[in-house]
Parts: C-alpha cells; sequence; structure tokens
C-alpha cells in the first residue's frame, strides 16, 4: 500500500514537469525513560509517519512533504514539490547535475537480538532504580544521580523515477548513567560510558545488556565526587592524550563538518559555518601527522551512521577522507560530487519524512594504530590525559577550537597520577592533528554513537556515528579559560 503511495506521488511528479523525483514514506516510534535519584522523571512513546518528495525542474529542488498517506494529500505534495522547484528555477543562479547512479531494488535491515519493545517496562525501572541507588553510593556529595535508555526504530521506503525501490529498517537502542557532585560552591559531573545518551548503537536491548549500567554507576559517582578535591587542570603546553569519548567528538567537529561538501560549496553555511577544506586541497594538504587516516564508513555494523542506501539511494560504502595525513575526500551528494566529476558516496540524510534530505556524516572514524593506552602513556614525562566531553567551541570554519572534558589525569614519569578538574585544551585543527604523534591499536577501538548532531534550517538532527583509538599529541595548550 506504502509503495503504491509512492508511485502515485512520482508519476504526478513527473507528469507535472519534475525531470527527476524522489518519495520517502518514513515510520518512527520511540521509547525512552530516564530515572532520577531513583524516581522516574520522564517516560515517553511516540510514533510519527509521513512522505516527503524531492522534484527537480530545470535543475532546481523542490520538495514537499504531509504526515497524511491518502492519495489526495501524497498527489497534493508531489505536485507542491514540483511547483516550489518550477519557481525556484525562475531566480536561480545554479543548476543541479546528479551523477549516474544505478537504481536498484532492495531491502536492508540493522541487527536487533533482543526487541526494546518486548522488554517489561517494570524491568528497565527496577534497572535504572537500581544504577541510580549505585550512582549515588559513590560519594556522600553526589546529589544527582541520572538512568536513562531509550529505543527507536524507523522503517522508511524510497522509491525514485530512476527505478529505485528500497525498503530499510534501523533500530537503536542507548543507555547510561550520570553522576553530578555538588560542594563548595561548584559542581563535578561524571557520565558512563559517554556524555551523549550514555553510548548509541544500531542494536536491540542486548546493547543495554552489554552496557551494564548498573554495574559501572559507582565508579561514574566516585569519580565525580572525587573532582570536587581535585587540583584545577595546569595552564601549559604539554602533550596531551585523549580517551575515545573526547576524541570522538574531535574528530566530529574537526573533520566530520569540514569535510561535508555542501559546507565548502557555500550551499549550507548557517547553522554552523562553512570549511576552511577547499577543493584544491585534495590530495597535497597536510591535514594531520602520517600516523592519521580518517575515513566514512556507512557500512560500519551497529555504527549510528550506518544503513543499506543513503536518502537518495545510493549504496553504503567506505571512503577515505584523510590518508597518511593528506586530505583526500568529501562527504558528497550526487549532486555535490557531479560538480567534482566524481561518484557520491552515500552521505545524503534527511532526519524525517518532513526534512529534505541535506550532506550529513555516516561513521566517521580515525583508524587504529598499534599498542595499548598505557604504551601511549608511558612515553609522556609530563602531560595530562582528558576524557569525557563537557563542553565544546569552534570558529564557522572548522579551525579554531576549545573543548573542555569532564575528567583528567597528570601524566608524570610515564603514568597516570592524580586527577584533575575543569581540563581543557585548545589548538587550530591542522596544526592539532599534525602534532599526533601515536594512535592504540585496534583492541582499543570503540565505536561511539552521537544522536544530536545538528545542521540545516529548518533544523535536522542527525544520529552519526564514530570509531576511535586513544590518541596523543605533542605541544598542545591545557588549562585555557575560566571556570
Amino acid at each position: 500500500m506504502v509503495l503504491k503511495r509512492l508511485e502515485m506521488a512520482l508519476d504526478r511528479a513527473r507528469r507535472a514537469g519534475a525531470s527527476y523525483a524522489d518519495a520517502r514514506a518514513v515510520f518512527t516510534e520511540s521509547d525512552s525513560l530516564t530515572m532520577k535519584n531513583g524516581q522516574v522523571e520522564s517516560a515517553a512513546a511516540s510514533e510519527s509517519q509521513g512522505m516527503g518528495v524531492r522534484a527537480l525542474v530545470n535543475g532546481c529542488w523542490g520538495y514537499a512533504a504531509t504526515s497524511s498517506l491518502s492519495d489526495e494529500d501524497v498527489t497534493r505534495a508531489a505536485e507542491r514539490a514540483v511547483a516550489v522547484a518550477a519557481a525556484s528555477a525562475k531566480v536561480a543562479k545554479r543548476r543541479a547535475v546528479l551523477a549516474p547512479l544505478e537504481a536498484v531494488v532492495a531491502r536492508w535491515e540493522s541487527q536487533c537480538e533482543i526487541d526494546p519493545w518486548s522488554v517489561p517496562r517494570a524491568h528497565k525501572v527496577d534497572l535504572l532504580r537500581e544504577a541510580c541507588a549505585r550512582v549515588r553510593s559513590g560519594g556522600n556529595d553526589v546529589r544527582v544521580a541520572l538512568a536513562y535508555m531509550k529505543a527507536l526504530r524507523e522503517r522508511k521506503l524510497f522509491a525514485s523515477t530512476e527505478g529505485a525501490r528500497i525498503e530499510q529498517i534501523i533500530t537503536m537502542t542507548s543507555a547510561g548513567v550520570r553522576a553530578v557532585a555538588v560542594g563548595d560552591g561548584e559542581v563535578q559531573q561524571r557520565s558512563y560510558p559517554g556524555t551523549f545518551d550514555g553510548n548509541v548503537r544500531q542494536a536491540g536491548y542486548e546493547w543495554v545488556e552489554e552496557l551494564d549500567i548498573a554495574g559501572n554507576a559507582r565508579r561514574a559517582g566516585q569519580e565525580a565526587q572525587a573532582l570536587l578535591a581535585a587540583e584545577q587542570c595546569p595552564e601549559a603546553v604539554t602533550t596531551l592524550v585523549l580517551g575515545t569519548n573526547q576524541l570522538a567528538l574531535q574528530i566530529h567537529e574537526s573533520c566530520g563538518h569540514p569535510v561535508e561538501l555542501d559546507r565548502v560549496l557555500g550551499t549550507e553555511a548557517s547553522f554552523a559555518g562553512t570549511s576552511f577544506l577547499t577543493p584544491e586541497k585534495i590530495g597535497s594538504f597536510q591535514y594531520g601527522s602520517p600516523l592519521v587516516n580518517l575515513y566514512a564508513d556507512s557500512t560500519l555494523p551497529g555504527g549510528l551512521g550506518t544503513f543499506g542506501y543513503d536518502d537518495e539511494g545510493v549504496p553504503a560504502c567506505q571512503s577515505d577522507l584523510v590518508r597518511g595525513g593528506v586530505f583526500v575526500g568529501y562527504l558528497m551528494s550526487r549532486e555535490t560530487a557531479s560538480e567534482l566529476g566524481t561518484e557520491s558516496n552515500a552521505a545524503m540524510r534527511a532526519s524525517g519524512w518532513n526534512r529534505m534530505p541535506i550532506i550529513r556524516m555516516t561513521n566517521i572514524c580515525l583508524a587504529p594504530g598499534c599498542g595499548k593506552l598505557d604504551d601511549l602513556i608511558r612515553d609522556v614525562d609530563d602531560g595530562v590525559f582528558m576524557d569525557g566531553i563537557r563542553s565544546w567551541s569552534i570558529d564557522d570554519r572548522r579551525l579554531n577550537f576549545q573543548f573542555g572534558c569532564e575528567i583528567g589525569y597528570r601524566i608524570r614519569g610515564g603514568r597516570l597520577g592524580e586527577i584533575i578538574k575543569n581540563p581543557t585544551y585548545t589548538g587550530i585543527t591542522p596544526e592539532f592533528w599534525r602534532s599526533c604523534d601515536g594512535i592504540a591499536g585496534p583492541e582499543e577501538w570503540v565505536l561511539w554513537g552521537v544522536p544530536n548532531c545538528g545542521k540545516g534550517e529548518p533544523l535536522q538532527v542527525m544520529h552519526v556515528g564514530h570509531g576511535c583509538s586513544p590518541a596523543r599529541f605533542r605541544n598542545v595548550r591545557v588549562g585555557v579559560g575560566r571556570w
């Protein structure tokens, strides 16, 4: 029935004058639960459905969407998309040309061993209540204990006038805890396993079980308590070792966003700026040290940026962004790839049926090196280790940045020393990555899910992934700013 509606929309768009059109029907359901100090703070369930139609007329795009899948509303959306495109074509200064694509008929589904909706809510409440209790047991000054979990399922059907017919089903699950300690006029927090929703994975409830948030909750409370009495992060230019949670954000802000080709070409700038990685730099610009290899991979099992096909019907793939420290590639759509005379690497996604696809990160990853975190630290006489995301700021070309972390440790004589609080560091993107002289091996590699990447107007909040091992950077300024 839904496929019939998609084909109806395409037929109407074609007859109204579109040279190309595609249509997406998206059905989502979510279930979330948050516990605060042993009491349910929020419990929410939601559902959404709708269809969006994208039309190309004289090289210009139009888009329209509807929450109704009736024949009348679907055809009206198609007509409106064509009308918007035709109006745009009267004043447009640039015309879209799509890179070639072989249309497919396919179905793809993410792995899900335990359906999150099959687990009784009472069981989830008991788990989160236990996690809260263990957080609070970490210290007398732990005033707030939060525990949370969420499940999201999306079913998407895509069709195009080129003949594509694709169905995809994605299930995402997350869980985590946070401890907030208060004392002597300051507040410190510590999260497990990470800052944004704990950690998020394309998986079922088995991911919640694997995270074992109750078993790790007390440590979060203990670390939040210890941070209150810790020394302030020193102000220095020193060696910095980053844990994977913070390094994932570093990758996100200083690599993932600047390689989005729409930012480079100036068709997206209003929400988070443009990019310093302009086209003449491809193949020659020294982005990082020779150890730095960054890539986009939308085929990675469990990644939040994983799928079978993007929202243009382009198949998932892996592509290099930085190879041996040299900038070599972008995240692209069919339109922007055509401008560079190449093919799309499947980076066009929309956050829902009522949003037009734009270029988004998939899973942007740092390839591992060798050895363990201890090996990185062993080669540091004096330095700082930081992890846990607390604050971030980067300029509108993705060059100058400053990050604050939840926790830090002094490194002395090749070993972790005392805890330090309010750790911060700052840098300039290429200088920072060129200073990388150590990346831990595959056994330390962690895949993080980021559920809150914002871009576009109207705003689209996208799920993306980042995989990395801990890494070491020399001559980094730390301890900047006031708290």
